[in-house]
């Protein structure tokens, strides 16, 4: 019989596919990094993801968001999202969760569930929120810094928040986490000063290969750390 998973046990063997098949992953944001983050971990055999995101698939998603096309505009993106991971790998577990995370309402969700947790969301504060959760309870996290304004997606690093530079939204949390006593915090972030925006715009621009690449990115590291490569 074939395994879908064939190849990948040729790669890393079947006891890491195995320790992934049995791992639980909560994804924070399915939007253009965490939606890759999404497929990556369910194509590699992430035996149970949870998703949670208050958000609709709008038109300005199609650049950049692999659950975004003209046929799911207006529909819940975690739905979205559920429906095709699980037609990735019907025997994934998956709970979509639809709701926008705030520092009111972040408390309701139990993260000890989880041997890891990926911030894939734009709203600091809440990105602050689940770093000070992570850290006062040592969960394993990690969180995107920006991917907006970006050109130059070979320039995605890993490293510990108080080694990044450049990325202004890396600059405000190492701010923000130093007042509240949070010393480490594994992200993704990037060297490359961002863009200007045409016209002005407030509203962060962005091209197909920068989120995806962030987000596979991150993926990886969630998969070397849960089979303990990295």
């Amino acid at each position: 019989m074939i395994n879908q998973f064939e190849r990948t046990i040729n790669l890393i063997g079947n006891e890491n596919v195995c320790r992934l098949q049995k791992s639980k992953v909560l994804v924070v944001g399915v939007g253009g990094v965490g939606g890759y983050v999404c497929e990556a971990l369910a194509r590699a055999g992430v035996g149970t993801i949870t998703i949670i995101d208050g958000d609709v698939v709008s038109e300005t998603n199609i650049n950049r968001q692999i659950i975004a096309l003209h046929s799911t505009i207006g529909k819940s993106k975690v739905e979205v999202m559920k429906a095709r991971l699980l037609d990735i790998n019907p025997s994934i577990n998956v709970e979509a969760i639809n709701l926008f995370l705030t520092k009111d309402n972040m408390n309701k969700i139990n993260y000890a569930n989880y041997d890891y947790i990926v911030d894939a969301v734009d709203n600091v504060t809440v990105k602050i929120g689940l770093s000070k959760l992570a850290f006062d309870n040592g969960y394993n996290i990690i969180s995107c810094m920006g991917t907006g304004n970006k050109l130059k997606p070979e320039l995605f690093e890993i490293d510990d928040i108080y080694n990044t530079s450049v990325c202004p939204l890396a600059k405000v949390m190492r701010r923000e986490l130093k007042k509240i006593g949070v010393n480490k915090l594994k992200v993704l972030y990037s060297k490359e000063e961002p863009k200007s925006v045409v016209g002005g715009e407030r509203v962060p621009a962005s091209i197909s290969f920068c989120p995806s690449v962030a987000g596979l990115r991150i993926a990886e590291q969630v998969i070397g750390d849960i089979i303990n490569c990295k």
